[in-house]
């Protein structure tokens, strides 16, 4: 074993990898309080002990041709923080979702002889499963967080291994939580959140829909009270400059860093497609998804046949059923969306079969994920004892 303590790189690339990447840095250091954390991290990784080398905004892109235009830019901060990461001497590189750069960063690590993981399996199930094989090469380990994903990575002779999902685990440890809701809103107002995603591109493509939504809304229920929940302060001023003045007409409030309390006291939400979505589902809080990509991107993914999955929301997907309405590019529409959202309010009837359902889930994966991911890396870099 090494003299100096153990040494772990961490890179996430949104607002959802950060929130991961905290929870297993602060089991890391309760397990080896030692140990050293560096990487690309946002403010909550920095909080949980992680030297951020580069903020997590650097890795911010989605869509094909969204990442084309940014491709250059990627490839040279690719090339430094490889530098970065060699000269460091790390026990092990981990990546934390956003496949399309860490494995790729993984792979030319795993060349020089750097140990390296993925936290997170690429979505192989829903889009893309020649990706199974490119993922099997770039990395010695895969800490999954559904229990259906091992098994593909396994049949390419990937070390794979099912750790739970921590928004599951926080919110079982969380009863407040889920009882807000099912004590029922009494005489006040329906609550509707409106969540535009987690990236800027997300933001710049949603923001204007969700205004527009929001008018409509205030023109059918004037009571409502409307929230729009972004994952960070520093896209306030973004939604402000995009949406601002539709927003401010239909009254609706903006809060930051608070998305899992303002689901959990939410009657329903409109989301865009992404972990928010799964959060929701897991507090047992009604929804409607959406999500409009880049008109080339979508042309991209369909005319090549690249999508596998019928369903963009999670939780219709892990249950393998249209469980919530969900709405792509041009069928997302202000209308759409809000008509969808108020029958969630209107019949209460639904709500029911929607609490036994995501009940279900967030039992089955909530199994200590952050612990069983911290025990897994330090065990594969030698220090499984701490």
């Amino acid at each position: 074993m090494s003299a100096r303590p153990p040494r772990i790189v961490l890179v996430a690339g949104e607002a959802s990898g950060d929130a991961l990447g905290a929870s297993l840095a602060a089991r890391l250091r309760e397990r080896h309080p030692e140990i050293e954390l560096a990487g690309v991290a946002g403010e909550a990784m920095q909080a949980a002990g992680v030297e951020a080398w580069f903020d997590l905004d650097e890795l911010n892109v989605m869509g094909l041709t969204e990442v084309l235009k940014h491709l250059p830019r990627l490839f040279r901060f690719r090339s430094r923080l490889r530098q970065r990461i060699l000269e460091w001497q790390p026990d092990v590189f981990v990546g934390i979702d956003a496949p399309d750069f860490n494995l790729g960063l993984a792979r030319q690590l795993r060349r020089r002889g750097q140990r390296t993981v993925q936290y997170v399996a690429p979505t192989v199930w829903a889009w893309r499963p020649g990706r199974a094989a490119s993922v099997a090469r770039a990395t010695d380990l895969l800490l999954t967080l559904f229990p259906f994903e091992p098994a593909l990575f396994r049949a390419h002779g990937l070390a794979s291994r099912f750790v739970g999902h921590p928004l599951a685990d926080e919110i079982s440890a969380s009863p407040p939580l889920l009882e807000q809701r099912r004590t029922g809103r009494g005489d006040r107002s329906p609550r509707i959140a409106l969540l535009p995603g987690s990236r800027r591109g997300e933001i710049e493509r949603h923001a204007a829909l969700l205004g527009e939504t929001a008018a409509w809304l205030r023109r059918q229920r004037p009571e409502l009270q409307l929230t729009m929940l972004l994952a960070r302060e520093a896209h306030r001023p973004l939604v402000e400059g995009l949406a601002g003045a539709s927003l401010d007409r239909a009254d609706v409030r903006i809060e930051c860093a608070r998305t899992r309390q303002g689901l959990a006291e939410a009657d329903t939400a409109i989301s865009a497609s992404g972990t928010a979505t799964l959060e929701a589902f897991l507090l047992e809080c009604p929804l409607v998804v959406y999500y409009r990509l880049a008109p080339a991107t979508y042309w991209l993914l369909r005319g090549l046949r690249l999508v596998r999955s019928q369903f963009i929301a999670l939780p219709n997907i892990l249950q393998g059923r249209a469980l919530v309405p969900e709405f792509v590019q041009e069928q997302a529409r202000p209308e759409a969306l809000g008509r969808e959202a108020l029958r969630w309010i209107d019949d209460p009837s639904r709500l029911a079969a929607y609490q036994e359902a995501a009940g279900r889930c967030r039992r089955e994966l909530a199994a200590g994920a952050s612990d069983n991911a911290a025990k897994a890396l330090l065990e594969l870099i030698g220090h499984g004892d701490g």
